[in-house]
């Protein structure tokens, strides 16, 4: 489930236990009426401050750093320490010439395959893969695909597009000699139809093969054909233990040709295998292997090469948290590369010929601050470079001696340095905080509180307005996601969003399930979406409410996609603690999104598995606790998160005979409501009348809406 809003829609109205109602609550523009709206755009158009933010180019001769800030080139030697001017056309380097292909639709793969010499292009047309070269005449690989059949050649199902990051599926052998492509039979999943095109004189429909948790997944398979003569062989995916081969996936060529690698899982994704297949034979083997029965295990862990293209560096957390490790194709595990209590975020460079791999990792003292490690291919040593009181970004200088860091803080604003063993550090560029000074803007807070639990610490931010007066009472917006395995709070520097102009503190929050603290942070959430991670952002509004110049009384939450899940059951499972909710493209039932993102983090729905959890994480069952104000939205052609989700939960609402608001995106996808009007609602609820309820008023023509603050 990933949340991409590509564009905004809004057909004003509102839908009431049932009715279709006119909207006359909300007069066109009526954002832009309300108090201290202009506030609120000049923030949102101001340029706050000029980021000390530079873009670098290395000396290919390794004698200096060229820089650019806001336009200005300049060049700093090494050994003088001189900063000299220089064009800009020196700071410019060199890219690959050739045109990229199109990136595909989301949830999709890319139509095309070259081969490394150029000679053969593979496309999948009707379910089928087709190759042509230089001198050869297009042919078929395959002729069993069809809609009909539900058969795919050289396509991936959907699900694996939308929760495997799969693109690609056709892929080349270094040599240009073989083609390895997947074919799905859908035979025994289910389909969905999607009403498209309703905004148009006749709608169309979508069919899609689409599995719902607990139903039927589709049956992959890897084949690798000779572009030649059309022959075929079929991968052994299902070796040793047939249930691994539930999901296979991150197929790619060994450096060297020699063997097909993939990764597969077991339906419950806690065991994950990282294999290589004979492509003579199809007979395939096991490299490494993940196993979390607890929880789930990582689909993709690194996995990079080094030169004699046995050895790679492999990502494990198997000790807790995510570490490096040197590894053999043939031989497995090597040995460890870092031993750390937290987690590594990233390889940023293997030096081959210094024995070490530079890599990010969280904090020591803030876990969300990254920080540049070196470490020894044999695990012997192991150092942080940066400093600890800053976030980090990082630029290596090609022999890794040296290195510029763009560092900051939510209430540090951003300046790149010069980092070089034994010298001074050089600011290579400061940000300008003049316009920001004038708007008297206050910087974001970054503070701790302890989790649901009453044990773990979680971090959070707040904004303030620009007239922020301690003495005042505020009431707070929260912005959601929350989803296992998302990012934690935003911990560089940021201007206050323009929704606190409006009289706003703005938060965010990060509770159990997230990324970067290790393997049992995150594993608090499985099998328990939608209540720990949920009570965790309750847990931080309470704190949040204990301060003086905090109305806890006040509170909204707002979320797309898992953020619109989190905002309804937030406001469900403490109706006490958010009084107003909008939630966009949400999910509202696990039972009815798809198997790999749900049965991951929440097992199986039958009888025996995880049916109480199912339960509990779902927003039918708290329908009833609705007590304060909610707009639902949905985009009418979203084919990830079915609008299906918010029609069954408006049932649910209707039936404990509760009101609610709604916002509808003709033909939009998986995207999020009008911000003004996202806005315009929490101002009328929480700011102008906080205690206002919708009155039904029956009129001649239908229900009107108005609201006890409106005349006539």
């Amino acid at each position: 489930m990933r949340f991409s809003a590509n564009r905004f829609f809004l057909v004003p109205g509102l839908l009431i236990s049932g009715f279709a109602l006119e909207s006359v609550a909300f007069a066109q523009e009526v954002f832009a009426e309300m108090p201290r709206y202009d506030r609120y755009q000049k923030l949102a158009r101001a340029q706050t401050f000029q980021p000390g933010v530079a873009s670098v180019v290395w000396d290919e001769d390794g004698k200096g750093v060229t820089f650019t800030v806001r336009g200005k080139a300049s060049r700093y030697d090494f050994a003088t320490g001189a900063i000299s001017e220089v064009t800009a056309a020196a700071t410019t380097p060199n890219r690959r010439a050739g045109g990229a292909r199109q990136a595909p639709e989301r949830g999709r793969q890319f139509d095309t395959a070259t081969s490394a010499d150029g000679k053969w292009t593979a496309v999948t047309r009707d379910r089928n893969v087709y190759v042509k070269g230089t001198g050869v005449a297009e042919k078929a690989l395959t002729t069993d695909g069809s809609v009909d059949k539900r058969i795919k050649n050289g396509v991936a199902s959907w699900v694996y597009g939308e929760e495997l990051n799969v693109r690609e599926a056709m892929w080349w052998s270094p040599d240009s000699s073989k083609l390895a492509y997947y074919r799905f039979d859908e035979t025994a999943v289910k389909d969905y139809y999607l009403a498209l095109a309703q905004t148009e004189f006749q709608s169309t429909l979508d069919t899609e093969a689409y599995p719902k948790a607990g139903t039927v997944n589709p049956v992959v398979q890897l084949r690798i054909a000779n572009p030649m003569t059309g022959a075929s062989i079929t991968v052994d995916t299902q070796f040793g233990d047939a249930s691994l081969g539930e999901y296979v996936y991150d197929v790619k060529w060994s450096p060297d040709g020699k063997e097909l690698f993939f990764n597969r899982t077991n339906r419950k994704q806690n065991v994950m295998q990282f294999c290589a297949a004979d492509p003579t034979t199809g007979k395939s083997r096991v490299i490494l292997e993940e196993r979390q029965p607890q929880s789930w295990a990582e689909n993709h862990p690194d996995a990079q090469f080094l030169k004699d293209q046995q050895r790679f560096i492999w990502s494990s957390e198997k000790g807790g948290f995510k570490n490096l490790y040197l590894a053999d194709v043939k031989k497995g595990i090597l040995n460890p590369i870092t031993k750390l209590g937290r987690d590594v975020i990233s390889i940023v460079r293997v030096d081959e010929a210094k024995n070490r791999v530079f890599y990010a990792a969280a904090g020591l003292d803030n876990p969300y601050f990254l920080q540049l490690h070196v470490a020894t291919l044999d695990g012997k040593s192991d150092k942080i470079l940066t400093d600890q009181k800053f976030h980090h970004s990082v630029n290596l200088a090609p022999d890794g001696e040296r290195y510029v860091t763009v560092r900051q803080t939510p209430d540090s604003a951003p300046e790149t340095v010069l980092i070089q063993p034994g010298k001074p550090e050089v600011v290579l560029a400061k940000s300008d905080l003049t316009e920001w000074e004038k708007l008297g803007l206050k910087k974001t807070e970054l503070f701790k509180f302890k989790a649901a639990d009453g044990v773990t610490d979680c971090f959070g931010t707040v904004q303030f307005p620009s007239d922020f007066d301690p003495s005042k009472k505020y009431p707070m917006v929260l912005s959601v996601y929350a989803g296992p395995e998302s990012g934690g709070p935003q911990v560089g520097f940021r201007a206050p969003s323009p929704l606190t102009e409006m009289g706003f503190l703005v938060v965010n929050l990060a509770g159990r399930g997230t990324n970067g603290r290790g393997k049992a942070f995150r594993d608090a959430v499985y099998g328990k979406l939608g209540v720990v991670e949920i009570d965790d952002q309750a847990a931080g509004i309470k704190e949040l409410g204990k301060r003086s110049y905090v109305d806890p009384a006040r509170v909204g939450i707002y979320g797309t996609s898992y953020g619109g899940y989190a905002s309804i059951m937030a406001i469900l499972r403490h109706p006490n603690v958010f009084r107003t909710a909008c939630a966009s493209s949400s999910v509202t039932d696990w039972r009815h999104y798809d198997t790999i993102y749900t049965e991951r983090f929440m097992g199986l729905p039958a009888e025996g598995e995880n049916k109480a959890g199912y339960e509990a994480g779902s927003a039918f069952t708290y329908a009833k606790e609705l007590k304060g104000n909610l707009m639902l939205y949905i985009g009418t052609s979203d084919n990830n998160v079915h609008p299906a989700n918010t029609y069954m939960f408006i049932r649910s609402l209707e039936r404990a005979g509760k009101r609610y608001d709604m916002q509808v995106g003709p033909d939009q996808g998986h995207t999020q409501m009008n911000t003004n009007r996202m806005w315009e609602y929490f101002v009328k609820t929480l700011i102008l009348d906080p205690k206002m309820k919708p009155q039904a008023k029956l009129v001649p023509g239908g229900l009107k809406l108005k609201f006890k603050d409106q005349q006539g």
